[in-house]
């Protein structure tokens, strides 16, 4: 009987992609953010590729994750029709972590995005541990909550 191979690797897999902190702080949601700050975020969250047309977010589904627009632009629907589309630097899914509600509006990548994944639990544990990306996340959901967006 043949031994099936190991493996196991030298430790924990390596993420790919992942942006620095020096590609980032430009971006809307990083201001006023320290680059510690940032860079928990970036430590916090998983670096994703989305192709066009896949649904990132859907509406009354619960609260389990946020992205952070890195690239690309996506299509946010209500009852199936599109009232919004924003880019890199938005932050995505938030409101409902902060509302503690059910999703207001479908996500949909138009074009292929690049988006950094952060889950609910995440999203919770950066705004403790940083009162500036908490302000970043109530401004967020504000501003989306206004306009109707997720």
């Amino acid at each position: 009987m043949t031994k099936p191979p190991d493996l196991r690797s030298d430790g924990p897999p390596k993420r790919l992609n992942v942006p620095s902190v020096d590609s980032v702080r430009k971006l809307k949601v990083f201001e006023g953010l320290a680059d510690a700050d940032i860079q928990a975020v970036l430590d916090a969250g998983t670096f994703v590729s989305v192709p066009a047309g896949w649904s990132l977010i859907w509406e009354k589904t619960p609260a389990d994750k946020a992205y952070l627009l890195l690239g690309g632009e996506v299509s946010i629907q209500h009852d199936g029709q599109e009232f919004a589309r924003v880019g890199a630097g938005e932050l995505i899914g938030e409101t409902a972590i902060v509302t503690q509600h059910l999703r207001n509006a479908t996500v949909v990548a138009f074009t292929d995005i690049e988006a950094l994944h952060l889950t609910r639990e995440a999203v919770v544990r950066l705004s403790e541990a940083s009162p500036a990306f908490r302000k970043t996340l109530e401004e967020s959901a504000a501003e989306h909550q206004g306009g109707g967006a997720e």
